[in-house]
């Protein structure tokens, strides 16, 4: 069941770059929309749920939300540097790395000799994956300017995705309570990242749709961490970058050679096969 969980996020969140893009306005505006959306979607599933919101959850919730727009306005801003399909697998990569880190070394999920063994060839697997679908993307002249600032952006991006979910496990806050002190702090978060530059246009509506994608997903993994750990959780949650890089391609119309889109076809592969070992960890 937890496996299914996580999976609901892969869906959800490896479609939500494209359908964002589509819908059309800049990071502030995208980032705003997905924020009401979110918020939006808590409040009705608060009142199905009718969770006991502590202060510890208020308090923790709302600080998650505010990582979560750190990462989440960072990697919007840096699809117009390197492009949705460089864009969505580095920034896996790197959330990845720190989130299998932290859930191994400060939460012990990986405690036997087996789990390490799969799990680490499974992360490999994975990153391998995300390598492969990264490389083989077309370059322009200004191409190492370009991937240097927007590998700087996602690094940041990264740093408020890893603590939007670490933080959520650290404090054991359960996912039904999380999911309206979140959002909360996400659009108070939004509100006041992207004041200075008008977000409140048709694009920051049009993306309230992506805004309730994200939260379904989100409420999916949230759900999926008690029973399954960090690592394996949100390393599934996270396949959906099958989605995003060829929808870049097929969707976005991201031009490539016949041997950039087998790397693309082999990186999607291996990412397949880490998710499923990951699987495999499970306690």
């Amino acid at each position: 069941m937890g496996i299914l969980l996580a999976l609901i996020p892969a869906v959800a969140w490896g479609s939500l770059v494209l359908v964002s893009v589509k819908l059309g306005g800049n990071a502030y505006s995208q980032t705003m929309g997905i924020t009401v959306g979110a918020f939006l979607f808590s409040l009705v599933m608060f009142f199905f749920s009718n969770p006991d919101l502590t202060p510890l959850v208020w308090s923790i919730g709302i600080v998650s939300g505010i990582f979560w727009t750190v990462g989440q306005l960072n990697q919007l801003a840096s699809v117009k540097h390197i492009g949705v399909s460089k864009t969505v697998p580095i920034s896996t990569g790197m959330q990845l790395i720190g989130t299998t880190l932290f859930g191994v070394l400060l939460f012990k999920e990986w405690d036997t000799k087996m789990t390490v063994i799969l799990g680490s060839i499974a992360i490999l697997f994975i990153i391998g994956g995300v390598v492969l679908t990264s490389i083989g993307q077309k370059d322009d002249k200004d191409a190492g300017k370009s991937l240097r600032k927007g590998l700087l952006i996602l690094f940041i991006s990264s740093l408020g995705y890893i603590g939007y979910v670490i933080i959520i496990r650290y404090f054991e806050i359960d996912g039904w309570a999380a999911i309206l002190p979140q959002a909360i702090g996400m659009v108070a978060a939004a509100a006041a990242l992207t004041a200075r530059h008008k977000p409140f246009d048709k694009f920051a509506l049009r993306n309230i749709l992506t805004g309730l994608m994200w939260a379904a997903g989100n409420l999916g993994l949230l759900l999926a961490l008690p029973k399954i750990g960090v690592a394996t959780s949100f390393s599934l949650s996270q396949t959906g970058i099958i989605i995003s890089t060829l929808g870049g391609i097929f969707l976005l119309g991201e031009k490539k050679t016949k041997k950039q889109i087998i790397f693309v076809i082999i990186g999607c592969v291996l990412i397949i096969a880490g998710g499923v070992l990951l699987g495999y960890t499970k306690r």
